[in-house]
């Protein structure tokens, strides 16, 4: 089970979902090649060895980076598992990296540096789903 984040390209003055205009049509992060080396700067501790499907750890926490294989690339699903909110920094930074936002799928909406209670939420449900 995983909580589930979005990047995508969205206007740069849009702060919350509600904002998107209607009919807005994202642009692709940028060709394959680009967005890999964006977020291996962004994250230099990644492991792209699949780089459809990348890697990253934490003390605490994993992302699998479900990039795909098109080209361009139009977004990336982020699968954040564990706890810790350390876990949302390399999210933020691999988005900003992107120049992209960052959607929560769980709550439907953006994410941003101090703003983790979707994050919260889904390990609460987690762990009550799942058990201790």
């Amino acid at each position: 089970m995983s909580w589930d984040v979005l990047l995508l390209r969205l206007p740069d003055d849009v702060t919350s979902l509600e904002e998107i205009p209607s009919g807005h049509t994202p642009a692709p992060l940028g060709r394959r090649h680009e967005v890999l080396a964006a977020v291996t700067e962004a994250v230099p501790e990644v492991d792209l060895s699949d780089p459809a499907w990348g890697e990253l750890h934490g003390p605490t926490w994993s992302i699998e980076l479900n990039i795909g294989s098109g080209d361009p690339v139009d977004s990336i699903m982020l699968h954040i598992r564990g706890s810790g909110d350390d876990a949302l920094t390399p999210a933020l930074r691999i988005a900003a990296s992107l120049r992209c936002g960052a959607i929560d799928c769980a709550e439907g909406s953006l994410l941003a540096p101090g703003r983790t209670s979707g994050w919260h939420a889904f390990q609460e449900f987690r762990d009550r789903v799942t058990g201790p």
